[in-house]
């Protein structure tokens, strides 16, 4: 349990406090009965039971009290709830290091079977959209709930050229809120666009708690590093802006692989601490696959991440009506046994 207000909890101090006084009150009230009443008939008339029958309702009061200031702290817990989330956008990489051969029979194949297969666990209610980006990003597919739609357009991804991983999650982030002058976030904070034109000022967008849109999620898949396009560090700006998650998955061999494309070798490895930030600026989450088995696992895990997901609820109410009951009881009791409220 969490508390969103900690420091109200001085208040708590007074309860000691109002223990002692009603303690000395009960003192003060006995002796000055025994000034006028024998001890005897004292006994007789109030039996065990009474005296402490006449105790409960003055404590319960203190009960209600406590939980009452306790309720003041605003305490909240995390459970486990449904998730809300209607929109799923796969951004995968389609450069050409998905041609190598360290996951069989090649890594976009490989990528391909598993995403299909993450699409078939999803609820059919789930909206989801394909991003593919590698020298700059394009829509394959629009979030939809036809999966034979869906399906088709991941089969159809082919490798091509460059790795542009933060111009594929604008993409995903323009599919999400409908091309809200995307194209010229895309442009803010770019150290790797080969074009000489000058961006256009960004128009300010409303900005809201990173990981609050519970609308939607972005799922990227890479195995590479970026070298064109929007600097996805900066795209994942945009993302917590916006209250968007992106989860990310790092797939490929530790050691990366030798992959010609169009007469050229290139060594590509897997550009880990940037994937990490993404993750983490936007309060998504980093997952590591090294070949096709892992890649299922991690997207097992992200089915049940998205279906059920942590969330802070707060329970200021449920500690207040606890509160009110306990008062309601007090002063029940009270009635009833003393013939007064205390």
């Amino acid at each position: 349990m969490i508390l969103f207000a900690p420091k109200m909890l001085w208040l708590l101090a007074f309860l000691p406090i109002l223990t002692l006084a009603y303690v000395l009150l009960m003192r003060r009230r006995n002796k000055n009965a025994l000034r006028y009443a024998h001890i005897g008939l004292l006994k007789s008339a109030i039996g065990r039971g009474q005296k402490i029958r006449r105790h409960v309702p003055p404590l319960l009061f203190l009960v209600a009290l406590g939980i009452a200031i306790f309720s003041i702290a605003r305490p909240a817990a995390v459970v486990t709830l449904p998730s809300q989330r209607g929109t799923i956008i796969l951004a995968m990489d389609v450069s050409g290091s998905m041609k190598a051969t360290d996951v069989a029979p090649q890594r976009i194949s490989a990528a391909q079977t598993a995403a299909i297969d993450f699409v078939k666990d999803q609820p059919t209610t789930a909206r989801i959209g394909v991003v593919a980006f590698s020298s700059n990003a394009m829509t394959v597919q629009r979030p939809t709930e036809n999966r034979e739609e869906i399906v088709a357009a991941i089969s159809r991804l082919t490798p091509q050229r460059y790795t542009a991983m933060g111009s594929g999650i604008m993409t995903s982030l323009a599919n999400i809120f409908g091309n809200e002058d995307f194209e010229n976030d895309m442009w803010r904070g770019s150290s790797y666009s080969l074009d000489e034109a000058p961006p256009p000022e960004p128009k300010e967008s409303k900005i809201v708690m990173a990981g609050s849109f519970t609308s939607a999620v972005i799922i990227l898949l890479t195995d590479g590093q970026t070298n064109m396009g929007t600097d996805p560090v900066a795209a994942a700006k945009a993302a917590a802006e916006r209250g968007v998650r992106v989860f990310t998955v790092g797939f490929g061999s530790e050691q990366g692989s030798l992959v010609e494309f169009e007469g050229h070798t290139t060594r590509v490895r897997l550009d880990e601490p940037t994937l990490k930030r993404v993750a983490d600026i936007t309060h998504g989450a980093y997952y590591r696959a090294g070949n096709l088995e892992e890649l299922h696992k991690v997207y097992k895990t992200l089915t049940t991440t998205l279906v059920m997901e942590a969330k802070q609820t707060e329970l200021t109410g449920a500690f207040a009506g606890a509160a009110a009951f306990f008062v309601v009881m007090a002063a029940v009791l009270s009635m009833l046994w003393v013939n007064r409220i205390v």
